[in-house]
């Protein structure tokens, strides 16, 4: 097979001066940062949807996208193809893993068994090509939402053989996940949700949810699939309310159901900001919980109210994510995966090149800047001593247990007022922020 992509190379670092537009010029992957270097640190992902199989078509108009290796058909010859374009773009770029849908690599079939014959002969293809680039899945899913069966949704379809049916696709993607030597399997709910509660029976639908999870994790027992199960929360779109919503909701259906201890988060930036929080309140909220696993790195449009996926470039923000994750310990079995796709008018295929370049650059300065603050310490040093009347005295006797309201009213009764507050100085911690940045 011709190559896809002939007039590029494997793409380089070349320093903060170059002007290559086909050069990285922070991301330096031995780079070492705190202890470990940047390609540790990040465990960069190209996902297969967005960037093979997304023709840039939006509701008002057909696809612009030009990908010459692909000719438009859902035939095996033209799938095993696109996942031979797939490495070799993979490859050029320098990253060690990639996501997919089980149906972004491979067509559907008549049936399920076509299906799954259909998605063995794709694989076949993916497992020649890894062990050709060394480049493996970050993680694997299967597409539980674009199917017209899955209308209604699917594990909180109110049919129950459309549950049999995902749970079916379900367990192969998780099988040729395991096959292909994924780090991860991840479950988005795209359209367990509702659109009316007119008729909707939310409490048995979210029953059936944690059943459908169950029946997962005994059958990754069952398999001796080692990799970690992610949920990846969304509070609406395609659905108005998807019980994923955000991260809290997430730990507290898992917590319900007890299936905390088998399951981590990945978190989206864009899903974030529709839900109305920011990435690192999202970040903060799963690593409280021991629960932050991976991350969908992309962004939105802050004038627009929809999942615009657009890639990641603002400072400000990789600088943010990469403190908590520093914070947290970095990832083990999860990493930076770059859920986002270029512009309808970026429509030429080396636009995949500049769009992926720029957000592992934008990622790789966020790193950088963190670890500086991290270093400088006068960020953390300044909440420490903000949280300071905790670390002796009352607040000391409070969080040992040792306390009850009527021991606290008495030491109160006796001091008379509370001491004074001090200044939460925001302005003074962004002004330090802006001294990095």
């Amino acid at each position: 097979m011709k190559a896809a992509f002939p007039k590029i190379g494997k793409i380089q670092y070349e320093g903060p001066k170059s002007r290559n537009p086909l050069a990285f010029k922070h991301y330096n992957p031995d780079e070492i940062v705190e202890g470990k270097p940047m390609r540790e640190h990040f465990r960069f992902s190209v996902v297969y949807w967005h960037t093979f199989r997304n023709p840039l078509a939006d509701p008002f108009g057909v696809g612009t996208a030009i990908r010459p290796w692909d000719d438009g058909t859902n035939s095996i010859a033209n799938a095993q193809r696109r996942v031979r374009v797939a490495f070799e773009f993979m490859e050029k770029l320098g990253v060690p893993f990639y996501a997919f849908h089980d149906r972004d690599v491979a067509p559907e079939g008549r049936n399920l068994r076509e299906t799954n014959k259909n998605l063995d002969a794709v694989v076949k293809v993916m497992k020649e090509e890894q062990e050709r680039t060394g480049i493996k899945p970050l993680w694997g899913t299967a597409s539980l939402f674009t199917h017209p069966r899955y209308a209604m949704g699917a594990a909180t379809s109110p049919n129950a053989d459309v549950f049999a049916y995902a749970a079916a696709q379900v367990k192969k993607a998780i099988e040729v996940t395991h096959e292909l030597g994924g780090a991860g399997y991840v479950f988005w709910g795209g359209r367990e949700g509702y659109s009316t509660l007119l008729n909707t029976d939310m409490k048995r639908e979210l029953d059936h949810l944690a059943l459908f999870l169950h029946m997962a994790v005994e059958f990754k027992k069952e398999l001796g699939f080692k990799g970690q199960f992610y949920i990846e929360p969304k509070p609406k779109e395609p659905t108005k309310h998807q019980y994923d919503s955000d991260a809290a909701a997430c730990l507290n259906f898992l917590r319900q159901y007890g299936l905390l201890e088998h399951f981590k988060l990945n978190i989206e930036t864009n899903h974030a900001t529709l839900a109305g929080h920011t990435m690192q309140h999202e970040l903060e909220v799963a690593g409280a919980a021991g629960a932050l696993g991976s991350i969908d790195a992309n962004t939105g449009d802050e004038l627009l109210g929809w999942d615009t996926d657009q890639f990641p470039t603002n400072i400000y923000l990789t600088t943010q994510i990469m403190l908590t994750i520093l914070k947290y310990g970095g990832f083990t079995t999860g990493g930076v995966n770059f859920d986002a796709k270029v512009r309808r008018e970026s429509f030429e295929p080396i636009d995949l090149f500049y769009a992926h370049i720029g957000a592992m650059d934008a990622f790789a300065r966020g790193l950088k800047i963190a670890a500086a603050i991290r270093k400088d310490g006068r960020l953390a040093e300044f909440v420490k001593q903000r949280y300071s009347s905790w670390d002796s005295g009352i607040g000391a006797e409070i969080e040992a247990g040792r306390m009850n309201f009527k021991k606290l009213e008495a030491y109160m009764l006796k001091k008379g007022e509370a001491a004074p507050n001090t200044s939460g100085r925001q302005e003074l911690l962004e002004n330090i922020i802006n001294e990095f940045i």
